[in-house]
């Protein structure tokens, strides 16, 4: 009288791969060492966060007197290039993840209608847009504002953000002069 034992083999495997890697995770927790972030790496819509002021921002070189012989076309190809998977940039352009920047310099901070700000954000509602704000949150967002929910990690090249800001400048109607 045969038996089959396939089946017990199957369970059998099944039970032993779960073991090994068990101990596998065990081994390389003792090994590796892993060090937990000190912040969360995102946020949940609705959590509750307390707004934030902006940080005292690094030194950055001041970006209105690049803003004279920034390049226009070249502001916006960097537009187009880095910006425009989240941003739309025409009159009354669609909102995405984030949103529309027609208009954007001068106007204040949570400028879009039923856009949904990050508390950070929110809290500086009443601010408006200056060029040194700008680059200062192109520089680099979350220094610039923590708590915000933008995915970008800013722009170092003083000269590139200058031509994004003349750029933004020059699809802004009510700009002022810089």
């Amino acid at each position: 009288m045969a038996t089959n034992l396939e089946g017990n083999k199957i369970v059998a495997a099944v039970l032993v791969a779960g073991i090994t890697f068990g101990v596998a995770g065990v081994v390389g927790r003792l090994l590796v060492h892993p060090t937990m972030p000190h912040h969360a790496a995102m946020t949940v819509p609705g959590e509750a966060t307390a707004p934030t002021a902006p940080a005292a921002a690094p030194a950055l070189d001041p970006i209105v007197p690049l803003l004279a012989s920034a390049d226009v076309a070249a502001g916006q190809q960097l537009a187009q290039r880095m910006c425009a998977s989240c941003h739309s940039f025409n009159e009354g352009g669609r909102t995405g993840v984030g949103p529309n920047l027609y208009g954007i310099v001068g106007a204040h901070h949570a400028h879009v209608e039923g856009f949904n700000y990050s508390p950070a954000m929110r809290s500086l509602a009443d601010k408006p847009w200056t060029y040194e704000e700008l680059n200062a949150w192109i520089h680099n967002p979350r220094a610039y504002l923590p708590g915000n929910r933008m995915a970008y990690a800013g722009m170092g090249s003083t000269q590139q953000r200058a031509n994004l800001i003349a750029y933004l400048r020059s699809i802004s109607p009510n700009a002022p002069a810089p």
